[in-house]
């Protein structure tokens, strides 16, 4: 295996693992690591249009669509037709959304404990740096950059 395979399988390893603990601790919560990320971007940056929500998610290529009819059907998120478009409409966490980011927030917490007492403040900025080049210009690069900006006041 050459080190660019190596790579490519580390990368893929680290996320699953990471993905696998994450899926563990929500399981309580009874959300998805994908419905979680849009509550969290929503509780940070919404409300939000599905198009605008969809530019802020790693977790979802193109169109949310189904994430956000599924969290829309768990009376977690709420359709408010946008004043200045009726076609168009805003997204929002509903009371009990925002009860449910508490608790997202609380596990997003463990899982960077863990993740801090697994490598040391250098080797984690590091580790950034170099992924962050990688994904540089594409997509889900482009998301989280956006997300690191400030949360949009509400």
């Amino acid at each position: 295996m050459n080190s660019a395979e190596e790579l490519r399988y580390l990368v893929l390893a680290a996320q699953r693992e990471g993905n696998r603990i994450l899926l563990d601790l929500l399981r309580p919560l009874g959300v998805s690591p994908s419905q979680a990320e849009v509550i969290r971007v929503l509780a940070d940056h919404g409300p939000l249009s599905l198009v605008e929500l969809g530019a802020l998610l790693v977790c979802e290529t193109g169109s949310p669509s189904r994430l956000v009819n599924g969290l829309v059907a768990a009376t977690l998120l709420e359709r408010i037709p946008a004043l200045d478009d009726r076609r168009r409409v805003i997204l929002s966490l509903t009371d009990a959304g925002r009860v449910k980011d508490v608790g997202i927030r609380g596990v997003e917490a463990t899982l960077h404990g863990f993740i801090e007492q697994s490598l040391t403040v250098g080797e984690i900025e590091s580790v950034n740096a170099i992924l962050g080049k990688f994904v540089s210009g594409r997509p889900a690069g482009i998301a989280v950059v956006k997300r690191s900006a400030a949360p949009r006041p509400r």
